[in-house]
């Protein structure tokens, strides 16, 4: 058994990592332009708006003045629309006829206006997206109900997150907790919303909204790590479903009595395949294909049919594992099992389903 008491060391390093990583919340990411293809896109608009100012000093060149030789080209045209747009204005080229200065007054001035748009463009966006993201954030905690947690995104928190993908979950409803910035930045890229922090902490999980989530994965690297955030996710939400791995089996009770309601031990569930398949390789075959949602054979929890209510286990349309009535589970081969009744629940063998069609409701979770 471990303590959860975490060792002096363990605690400093902790600490100091809690000071470099910043508690945020990062939603999924837009699909945006590459900077160098908008800083691009900007140079050609302001090269544009720079082509028409000088076609329309060019034009009405009689209308301008240049004190140096009383006589405007198209250098001088170039020139003027530069220092213009540039709002430089030197002086030296100026519109002295009734129709250039109403052409600077009506053109001259909307097109230098657009022009410094076009400059100040890179700041205006990045406060313009500033907005946009805190009002996203806001809009997500608004309408953020019974989702999912998921806390740690390394392998097992990712199958076990694609095992609900597969039953229809959509991404809008899940929240990924992990330390690593790194991780989060990869999770909003693949549409999740992800919040960068220590799980253990209440102010961490707050931010991923827990205290109103319906389910929580833990799915962390350390087993007293996955402790202490089940203590804190169990004192922060008391009636959401708290699903935990760890890695030793002599550890599991702690988490049920922490809160988790389910706990899988990922180490001896290995460790049973692997001797399964040692003394049949081929119901360690079936054991891993159990396993792996949508390939070959699924286990599904389904609700009763209304025409198999009354019925036998052995007469139901699907392989039947278990029944589940109220909070009893109840083997196949139990006598109390049957007859069964509208309120039970099945976990059933089934063939995989496309992902189009996704199966009713997912028990290996449980």
């Amino acid at each position: 058994m471990f303590h959860v008491k975490l060792h002096g060391q363990d605690a400093m390093a902790r600490g100091a990592d809690e000071k470099l990583v910043p508690h945020r919340v990062t939603l999924p990411k837009r699909v945006v332009e590459r900077p160098l293809k908008q800083v691009g896109k900007r140079l050609l608009l302001a090269l544009l708006v720079l082509a028409l100012t000088v076609l329309i000093v060019w034009l009405d060149r009689e209308g301008y003045h240049d004190n140096a030789d009383d006589r405007v080209d198209f250098l001088d045209s170039v020139y003027y629309a530069t220092v213009t747009l540039s709002t430089t204005g030197y002086g030296d080229v100026v519109p002295y006829g009734d129709s250039a200065r109403l052409a600077n007054i009506l053109l001259v001035t909307p097109l230098r206006i657009i022009f410094l748009i076009i400059l100040v463009g890179t700041t205006l966006e990045v406060l313009t997206e500033k907005t946009r993201e805190e009002w996203r954030l806001s809009r997500w905690r608004k309408n953020l109900r019974e989702h999912t947690v998921v806390v740690g995104f390394g392998t097992k928190g990712r199958s076990a997150l694609q095992t609900l993908l597969s039953t229809g979950l959509p991404k809008e409803r899940v929240v990924i907790v992990d330390p690593s910035s790194k991780v989060i930045d990869t999770a909003a890229s693949e549409g999740f919303t992800g919040v960068v922090g220590d799980a253990t902490r209440s102010d961490v999980l707050l931010r991923a909204e827990l205290q109103r989530a319906r389910q929580i994965i833990i799915a962390t690297q350390r087993d007293d790590t996955a402790v202490l955030v089940t203590l804190t996710a169990r004192q922060l939400n008391r009636g959401a479903k708290i699903v935990a791995a760890v890695r030793e089996e002599e550890n599991a009770p702690l988490l049920r009595q922490s809160g988790a309601d389910a706990v899988i031990t990922s180490a001896s569930a290995a460790g049973r395949l692997l001797g399964l398949s040692v003394l049949s390789p081929s119901a360690g075959t079936v054991m891993e294909d159990l396993i792996h949602q949508g390939s070959g054979l699924d286990l599904v929890e389904r609700p009763v049919k209304k025409s198999e209510a009354g019925r036998s286990v052995r007469e139901t349309e699907d392989l039947v594992v278990s029944v589940l009535r109220g909070h009893r589970l109840l083997p196949y081969d139990d006598p109390h099992a049957s007859p069964l009744q509208l309120t039970d629940r099945l976990i059933v063998i089934v063939r995989a389903s496309p992902p189009s069609s996704p199966p009713v409701t997912l028990g290996p979770v449980e």
